[in-house]
């Protein structure tokens, strides 16, 4: 009987040590997911993200510019400040896009950039990015001064980011480029 309790509590002991072994190997399922979003099986390409074309990337700018202009419901003498809104707003999307394109020709070859150059690099692209932003406020401030509350308030709403990169609390981690 001894013997047979003895053989049993082993047989347990070396049943949790293996279920243990088995356990910590096998992936939580934050590194499942996780696993999925760099590529795995799933089509898109590195990160599993689907690399948006130049005419995607159009599409989605002038369903924004639209979609502001249309939020606003701009007063017609309002509407004779829109047009330097609207190529600011442009002008962003194009540098941003640019800029987007640069990094992805970086990206390929990693070992070619220098520390100091992609310093510079990032440097050159936030000037960019600063001068564009700029613009736009320089070019918004006429409109926004004639805007009422209620056209501030959406205006606010429809610029304001929104998609899986962008959602409120304090671990927000995105490049700002």
């Amino acid at each position: 009987m001894r013997r047979s309790l003895t053989t049993g509590a082993l047989a347990g002991i070396l049943s949790v040590g293996m279920l243990g072994c088995a356990l910590a190997q096998a992936p939580r399922p934050t590194q499942v997911a996780h696993a999925d979003d760099m590529g795995g099986d799933r089509p898109g390409g590195p990160g599993g993200r689907h690399h948006l074309s130049a005419e995607d990337v159009q599409a989605f700018t002038d369903a924004r510019v639209a979609a502001l202009h249309a939020g606003l419901k701009l007063t017609p003498d309002q509407e004779k400040l829109w047009p330097p809104v609207e190529d600011a707003m442009r002008n962003l999307a194009k540098v941003r896009r640019d800029q987007r394109e640069a990094r992805r020709g970086r990206d390929r070859d990693p070992v070619a950039e220098t520390a100091p150059d992609a310093i510079r690099a990032r440097a050159d692209a936030l000037a960019a990015r600063s001068d564009a932003l700029r613009k736009l406020a320089d070019a918004s401030q006429p409109l926004y001064a004639t805007l009422d509350q209620a056209q501030k308030q959406r205006a606010a709403m429809l610029t304001r980011p929104m998609g899986p990169r962008h959602h409120p609390g304090p671990h927000r981690h995105h490049r700002d480029d």
